[in-house]
């Protein structure tokens, strides 16, 4: 009866949500309704109702759209709080090293700061739960050191120099999640932000972010939005007010239920005036191609990199009894120009839908801008007049090609088995206090003269380590001439020292992309000849 109740009360919530429902959906819910029951009362063994209608609906979407889902209690939990801008926990930043985990650093101002747990500790103890040597998953770690705000937990910490364990009572908190992953001068005169995610708090944070970088002399920007896989659609919106005045058109959704609705900026922000490049690539989605697109449209920056994903269906949530979610389709994406972000797709062919980007890959269009061919019902116009055209992504103004030679065999088989992490993880530990003292800043770390080196000694150490592992490569001696792997040794260990955005910025010295994205708005003539 209990199951029933909750059926009904799950059908009077697609009723309330989505207005009136005609006879055959009457008659198709009966039907389901009827299975259920059948199902509880006379089959043979005892079964999960509660799972089989998870799996019925889940079955049921996979019908229509690739962004159609259904979410379980725990997957929105999870959901909001990389989109929330907080989850509530103890606030350390960690790795798991045999079994151990290993504190890489704590967040700044947070529970486990103020205790005075420090990087390089190692947390073996939960309350009265040993976790060193479990095997616990990530999933498992996170729910025994997160809880509500306000919760008290005991650690018990392993600390290099000391016999016993040290004891830590820690009153959990509001840990930030933040959009921003990287945000610094590029050039002289050039900023530089990298967003991982639109969340409620990314336009916030980049205005935050601006400000700085405007302290510092900043008068033109790069945004990256490399592999942002999107976020809130109102965040987007928002984020435009920062470059654009009132009253313009962001984005516009069209959906059958669901109407027209126009997305404008409002004053929120003195928007910036600068010249603007955006970088993108075909992980780049929904969010993130509504803000390029919109620049692009309005000719406010110029889009360099290669065509995005193409995610433009509009998902609307809605929560069922049980504390799952149906995230359903309800609209598309339009940018100013009237061009939908959707790529093609089949209702039903999720296989395929997945297998786009390997299918782009093979097709050579990663590699080549002028293997897209582009039908002439597909093409826009920007408010300048400038050609662009539709068919699901946003096809940048300038195209870089997918760097296939700097990541060879060996470099991705060191990646692959984790080589390289267990190497950046165990030298940290041994020279971490070392480091700080000798490069204080990130600033001291990248001194061209007197900054950090990985040494052939480190490069031997990862390769030997790399054979322990069987990593399947013949050519691990070549990673001893290969300056793009050196640097992201040094990226890794950077990131564990400093910000987070410490890798990045590291890790743009080898990037074509982002080289090219600099020059273009170093060159004001080059930058103008890409708007007209």
């Amino acid at each position: 009866m209990k199951r029933l109740v909750q059926l009904i009360c799950l059908i009077c919530l697609l009723l309330t949500t989505f207005g009136p429902a005609k006879a055959d959906i009457y008659n198709s819910m009966k039907t389901f309704n009827s299975a259920l029951l059948c199902l509880d009362n006379r089959y043979v063994d005892t079964v999960n109702i509660d799972a089989l209608t998870e799996t019925a609906i889940k079955a049921m979407l996979k019908e229509l759209d690739p962004h159609s889902t259904y979410l379980s209690a725990k997957e929105v939990e999870q959901m909001n709080e990389g989109l929330g801008g907080s989850f509530e926990g103890i606030g350390v930043r960690y790795q798991m090293e045999n079994d151990t985990l290993l504190v890489i650093n704590t967040v700044s101002g947070g529970p486990s700061e103020k205790v005075g747990i420090l990087a390089g500790d190692r947390i073996i103890m939960v309350g009265d739960s040993t976790i060193a040597g479990q095997k616990f998953n990530t999933n498992e770690i996170q729910r025994r050191l997160r809880g509500p705000k306000g919760s008290v937990v005991d650690l018990g910490v392993m600390r290099q120099g000391e016999e016993q364990l040290l004891w830590f009572k820690v009153e959990r908190d509001k840990i930030p999640v933040y959009s921003v992953d990287a945000s610094y001068m590029a050039a002289p005169g050039i900023g530089y932000i990298r967003l991982a995610r639109f969340a409620q708090t990314t336009p916030e944070e980049v205005d935050k972010a601006m400000g700085k970088l405007d302290q510092m002399g900043m008068k033109h920007l790069i945004i990256d939005l490399q592999d942002n896989g999107g976020g809130y659609l109102n965040s987007a919106v928002d984020l435009a007010n920062l470059f654009l005045p009132s009253s313009e058109l962001v984005v516009y959704t069209q959906g059958r239920s669901d109407g027209h609705r126009n997305y404008l900026t409002r004053h929120m922000f003195e928007h910036f005036k600068g010249r603007i490049v955006v970088l993108i690539n075909e992980q780049s989605a929904s969010a993130s191609e509504i803000l390029a697109g919109c620049l692009q449209d309005l000719d406010r920056g110029v889009i360099v990199g290669r065509r995005s994903f193409g995610k433009g269906l509009v998902q609307s949530p809605v929560r069922l009894p049980n504390g799952g979610m149906i995230r359903l389709t309800i609209s598309h994406y339009y940018t100013p120009s009237g061009r939908c972000i959707q790529k093609p797709y089949t209702k039903g062919d999720q296989k395929s839908y997945n297998e786009d980007l390997l299918n782009r890959y093979k097709q050579g269009e990663l590699q080549y801008a002028d293997s897209i061919d582009f039908a002439d019902s597909l093409k826009f116009h920007t408010r300048n007049g400038r050609t662009v055209y539709g068919g699901g992504g946003i096809m940048p103004d300038f195209f870089v090609p997918l760097d296939t030679t700097s990541y060879t065999k060996a470099h991705r088989a060191v990646n692959a088995k984790g080589s390289l992490n267990k190497f950046v993880v165990q030298y940290f530990k041994n020279h971490q206090r070392e480091l700080h003292k000798q490069y204080p800043t990130i600033d001291d770390f990248l001194n061209e003269k007197t900054g950090f080196k990985v040494t052939d000694e480190m490069v031997g150490s990862i390769i030997e380590q790399a054979r322990n592992d069987s990593a399947q490569s013949n050519e691990l001696d070549s990673l001893y001439t290969n300056d793009v792997f050196r640097k992201q040794v040094a990226a890794y260990l950077a990131n564990d020292l400093y910000e987070s955005g410490a890798y990045s910025r590291i890790m743009n010295q080898t990037s074509d992309l982002f080289k090219e994205g600099l020059a273009i708005i170093t060159d004001e003539r080059r930058y103008n000849e890409l708007l007209k």
